[in-house]
């Protein structure tokens, strides 16, 4: 008995790791499927991930070769999508990002708004890297939400010194209507297009709703920040490449956060579809 409270005193450092990145049970699952998905595509797609690593001179200083890039964006993403995983929540969001990102990449290849440099319309071996992505914005938006926490607690405890406090609801009728400017800017090649109306259109009635501005508006700052690295990449690699020519644009950027955002309000909709479902089954 003694030696166990000892344990539960002194946690081993494998506990403590994962107290700290809040490993659960779900978490080992996760991170299986999610280097089972990157096997797969290496597997399919071999040739790309062989012109990749033809780069690299592995007989003399292969470190001055490597993408540090790419391989710091896999493991940030890798660290985040196993903290606090949960399935039976992160399900719904793998499948939900993954036609998403179907949806997305189509109608901007579709419309020669980017292309691939493999000329695929779009490329199957991209769509998976949206479920990653969302689950690693999901996981910002906790840190941020926790921040977000603080931050207002200590502006209780010091109302004196706070001079200044956000409006969230102000600051979130500035910054989206501004982004929905910005992509009626970098979309006006492809007006005609009905797959540009539809998305014109959709963006429109996610911004004209807001069912939480906090919520929105960290979703929105997770995405942008991940997402700047990921084009980052992409653009200067050459693996993507918009009409402007941009390394990378701006609107692709924020664009990144506002499919977050889409995303999460999809998954919104589906769990009301979902209980309202049940309740009628019921009744």
């Amino acid at each position: 008995m003694q030696q166990q409270e000892i344990h539960r005193q002194n946690p081993s450092f494998f506990k403590k790791i994962r107290g700290i990145f809040g490993w659960t049970r779900d978490s080992s699952i996760l991170l299986a499927v999610f280097f089972l998905t990157i096997g797969l595509i290496l597997y399919v797609w071999w040739p790309l991930a062989e012109e990749l690593l033809a780069y690299v001179d592995w007989t003399g200083a292969w470190w001055l070769y490597m993408d540090w890039l790419l391989l710091g964006i896999f493991f940030f993403m890798s660290l985040a999508i196993v903290s606090h995983a949960n399935l039976a929540r992160d399900s719904l969001t793998i499948f939900v990002a993954a036609l998403g990102g179907l949806a997305i990449e189509s109608w901007g290849t579709q419309t020669n708004l980017w292309h691939y440099y493999t000329a695929e319309r779009p490329p199957l071996w991209i769509i998976p890297a949206w479920p990653i992505a969302t689950l690693t914005i999901n996981r910002m938006v906790l840190f941020l939400k926790f921040l977000d926490t603080k931050v207002r607690k200590k502006h209780k405890e010091k109302r004196n010194a706070a001079s200044f406090v956000f409006n969230l609801k102000t600051l979130y009728w500035i910054l989206f209507p501004s982004f929905y400017a910005l992509m009626l800017s970098f979309v006006a090649p492809t007006f005609d297009k009905s797959y540009t109306i539809l998305s014109l259109l959709l963006v429109a009635l996610l911004i004209l709703t807001p069912p939480d501005y906090q919520k929105s508006l960290l979703i929105f700052f997770a995405g942008v920040g991940l997402g700047y690295f990921l084009e980052l990449w992409g653009t200067t690699r050459e693996c993507w490449t918009y009409y402007t020519a941009e390394k990378p644009p701006l609107f692709a950027v924020l664009a990144h956060g506002m499919a977050a955002v889409a995303f999460w309000r999809t998954e919104l909709l589906l769990k009301k579809l979902w209980i309202k479902f049940h309740e009628e089954i019921g009744s």
